[in-house]
């Protein structure tokens, strides 16, 4: 009989880390997983300490390696997936950080962003990057990190800095600072990559002041990446895929054929589309993204971005103390009418996709005497749902409409929320086997440049689902609560309250359903 090979991920989120081992036929071994803490210093800022980030994964991996025993020599490779956009800078000589990391939901650089949308040059930005300027991304953080503290920008210059975004910041600790690269996915997150050369883009850098010696080489998302040091893991694995965590989540549903989609719901909420080999250019604001890239060639997708969806969650858990855990959040839904009147918009951080408003903030509306937790905790459920409808929506726009979604992530388990989800859609909503496929994306990665698989094909064939959940509700009744959203996302949203009027809610002419008219 064979020696089993196992393939060790590192899916280092937002709010957690993780270390997920897999077999070689894509199942699950042993897993561990480690909170760190987050740091708001004020309205709109969300900060890291990259040494918990760090500590985290070190943790969760060893745990791993504990539960694997004798056997953990036979770990072949590792993966690595990451939050994404979240911005690090640290000195090359000692390894430390300067400073915080600046996470993806950080909105410090609004008012910059603003200026240069002032200026017109959006459309010139997304043309070569596929995002829109906005402080999600990594380049407006960099320059604002830079421009931080007095001498730091000539360091950048002189070559004693280096800035990276999770994935690269790991690799650099794994590999001891011998290896500072990143993959394509987490590059095209930036808006300092261009998509179509596949290149960092200088006059990109000159608009955003970042110095190139700063640069991690970029690498395909199936590539040599390094080998961790023994003093970082205890032992030498070689590291052979990297992707975000959203690509990753992609990768790790077998989503390898143009129009097939996925949805991911951790902390915040992604869709994406797979959309081949050519990249899809979005009349409603969503993003163009590189899907992955193996041996050179990069397969693109078509992205929504939700700020909040299990971020709810835990402010209901945390922040208002209404519940103890989410697993109670599916009892409270299933004994609370669907239609019970109140609508959460967690803009916490702003607004995402498809709306960009970095300052709209989060609200509660519909409250009466007989509200109770079960219909607060029911509506941070619901706005999860309807926020996927937003993308939905902006999807057919462009052309782009699933009819079945492939969902993963945290929330997942929740039966309640995803019948919702199906019936809110009007689409089929199928929840894998694995649910930890972003986890599983970055170790299929790595285990195809390991050799262990021999194609999209074998990988293709690990996938399986679990349950499928079809659409119930009836169409009338899905709109009249879409409607109700609606209505509530606009009241939080700054345009709401310019003589220029809000975001507007119309009918399709060629549809009873609603859609989203961007003003």
């Amino acid at each position: 009989m064979p020696i089993e090979k196992y393939i060790l991920a590192v899916d280092q989120g937002t709010t957690s880390s993780r270390a997920v081992l897999f077999d070689g036929r894509g199942r699950i071994r042993f897993s561990a997983q480690k909170e760190f803490p987050q740091h708001f210093p004020a309205d709109g800022l969300v900060e890291h300490e990259p040494e918990d980030i760090w500590q985290s994964v070190v943790s969760v991996c060893q745990s791993v390696f504990d539960q694997l025993g004798e056997e953990v020599g036979l770990i072949e490779t590792l993966g690595i997936t990451n939050q994404r956009e979240t911005t690090l800078l640290w000195d090359r000589q000692t390894g430390q950080a300067i400073g915080r990391a600046i996470v993806w939901q950080d909105r410090r650089t609004a008012d910059y962003c603003e200026q240069l949308k002032q200026l017109g040059l959006e459309e010139w930005v997304s043309g070569k990057t596929g995002l829109l300027i906005d402080p999600y991304f990594s380049a407006t953080k960099l320059k604002w990190l830079l421009d931080s503290e007095p001498g730091l920008r000539q360091r950048a210059e002189r070559g004693e800095l280096a800035f990276g975004t999770v994935d690269t910041f790991l690799i650099w600790r794994l590999t001891g600072g011998q290896v500072h690269r990143t993959d394509a996915t987490n590059a095209s997150r930036t808006m300092l990559f261009n998509i179509h050369t596949q290149q960092w883009d200088e006059e990109l850098l000159e608009l955003f002041q970042v110095p190139a010696a700063l640069l991690p080489e970029v690498m395909d998302s199936a590539d040599e990446f390094g080998v961790t040091d023994a003093h970082a893991l205890g032992r030498a694995i070689p590291i052979q895929g990297v992707a975000g965590d959203q690509q990753a989540a992609l990768f790790g549903q077998a989503c390898f054929h143009k129009g097939m989609a996925k949805s991911t719901y951790g902390t915040g909420c992604f869709i994406m589309v797979n959309t081949g080999d050519q990249p899809l250019v979005s009349c409603s604001r969503l993003l163009t993204t590189v899907a992955y890239r193996l041996a050179g060639r990069p397969v693109y997708a078509l992205e929504g971005s939700i700020f909040v969806a299990g971020a709810a969650v835990q402010w209901l858990r945390d922040g208002l103390q209404l519940i103890k855990g989410a697993g109670e959040t599916e009892s409270l839904a299933q004994r609370t009418p669907v239609d019970h009147g109140v609508y959460m918009v967690p803009a916490f951080t702003g607004l995402g996709a498809p709306y960009w408003d970095p300052s709209a903030r989060g609200a509660l509306f519909g409250l009466t005497r007989d509200t109770g937790i079960k219909e607060i905790v029911t509506a941070g459920l619901q706005s999860v749902c309807y926020q996927t409808k937003d993308l939905q929506k902006a999807m057919e726009q462009d052309g782009q409409r699933p009819v079945t979604l492939r969902v993963d992530g945290g929330m997942v388990v929740n039966n309640w929320l995803m019948q919702f989800l199906a019936d809110v859609l009007g689409a089929v909503v199928e929840r894998p086997a694995v649910i930890e496929t972003t986890a599983l994306g970055a170790a299929c990665l790595a285990g195809l440049q390991a050799g262990m698989f021999r194609s999209l094909d074998d990988l293709e064939s690990l996938w399986s689902s679990e349950r499928r959940f079809e659409p119930e509700m009836g169409k009338a009744f899905r709109d009249r609560l879409y409607r109700g959203w609606l209505e509530s996302v606009r009241r939080v949203q700054k345009e709401s309250f310019a003589e220029e009027g809000p975001h507007s809610v119309e009918a399709d002419p060629s549809s009873s359903d609603l859609f989203i008219n961007l003003l």
